[in-house]
């Protein structure tokens, strides 16, 4: 396993993590999860990703206890929560103070730990004052009961005015994002982010990087049983990626990457999540399985990367002919 720091922080978290969305408390119990935690824990992984709204918080009470059944030494890990959707009260929703002091505690209950190591804000919240949402989240780390706070799906210039409302009244700024990012999701991480690497020091944990099992092949020939998309509760999802318009595109775009991933001696997920390493904005990519086999799978696309030359890139853009334009430089007008 290699490790990268979280942008600008001091922490390093395992280039490869895994997460608790749409497995624990709905394919995975107590017991499988735990397999499939001891796989990656065994392979080097460091940071497991969860949320208060994975499976009604009962992602959070597997995780919490398979922790506790693991026994792993706790600064051995960097275990995140998300706060946004906690139930359906008034004030279970949303990035109010009441509702992020109380959310972190109850995250912190089912997960039967004293702090988390990250805790995302995890969607903006348009009803509630941005200052309000900054100070309660600083009040969450100055109390312990995180180390760093960031923000899931917020825009460039969301977090950005969070950061300057953090800066100008002395409390602590987000310093990390968890974006979706694939090679059919990317504008958001390599273009629109961009200044913010540099200028705030941001880092990304990247979910979703086999573009919710498309960029696994399973989908080529058809939706099998049991798998996401084929979940009656996961319809939501098939009907929106089937619905695009591009569905029958990307199946092709995905069976010539599968070609090209036989090519160079990887599987196609392992191609794919090497893809996202090889991106340096990218502090960790957070993997997910239901089985430990799975697991150890996708951890081998560590050892994917060196195989990713540019020539094997640039045959890559050649299939997805989706590469963000950057920002014109208006002073080469004038070299």
């Amino acid at each position: 396993m290699h490790y990268r720091a979280l942008g600008r922080s001091g922490l390093r978290i395992s280039a490869l993590s895994f997460g608790a969305w749409v497995t624990f408390g709905e394919q995975l119990d107590v017991a499988a999860a735990h397999r499939c935690m001891k796989a990656a824990f065994e392979a080097g992984v460091n940071f497991f990703d969860n949320a208060e709204v994975y499976a009604g918080g009962a992602a959070e009470t597997i995780m919490g206890d398979v922790l506790q059944k693991a026994g792993w030494k706790r600064s051995d890990l960097v275990i995140s929560t998300k706060i946004f959707w906690g139930g359906k009260g008034p004030n279970d929703v949303g990035l109010s103070r009441k509702h992020i002091v109380e959310g972190v505690d109850a995250a912190l209950r089912r997960l039967r730990l004293d702090y988390v190591d990250l805790v995302f804000c995890h969607r903006p919240d348009f009803h509630t004052p941005l200052v309000e949402t900054v100070r309660a989240m600083s009040h969450v780390v100055d109390r312990g009961r995180a180390l760093y706070w960031g923000t899931s799906e917020w825009t460039a210039e969301q977090i950005r005015a969070a950061y300057e409302i953090a800066c100008r009244e002395r409390l602590i700024p987000p310093t990390m994002e968890q974006p979706q990012y694939n090679m059919f999701t990317r504008e958001r991480v390599e273009k629109e982010y961009l200044r913010l690497y540099d200028q705030i020091g941001l880092g990304t944990t990247v979910w979703s990087p086999l573009a919710s099992g498309l960029l696994t092949g399973k989908y080529v020939d058809g939706i099998p049983a049991g798998s996401r998309l084929g979940l009656e509760n996961w319809a939501w999802l098939r009907e929106r990626m089937q619905g695009r318009g591009d569905w029958e595109r990307r199946l092709g775009q995905v069976k010539q990457l599968r070609s090209l991933a036989a090519e160079i001696g990887v599987t196609l997920p392992q191609l794919a999540l090497a893809w996202c390493l090889k991106n340096p904005h990218v502090s960790t990519v957070i993997t997910g399985a239901s089985r430990p086999e799975q697991v150890v799978e996708n951890m081998k696309a560590i050892d994917a990367v060196e195989k990713l030359s540019r020539e094997i890139l640039d045959r890559i853009e050649e299939v997805l002919e989706n590469r963000p334009t950057p920002e014109e430089d208006f002073r080469k007008l004038f070299d």
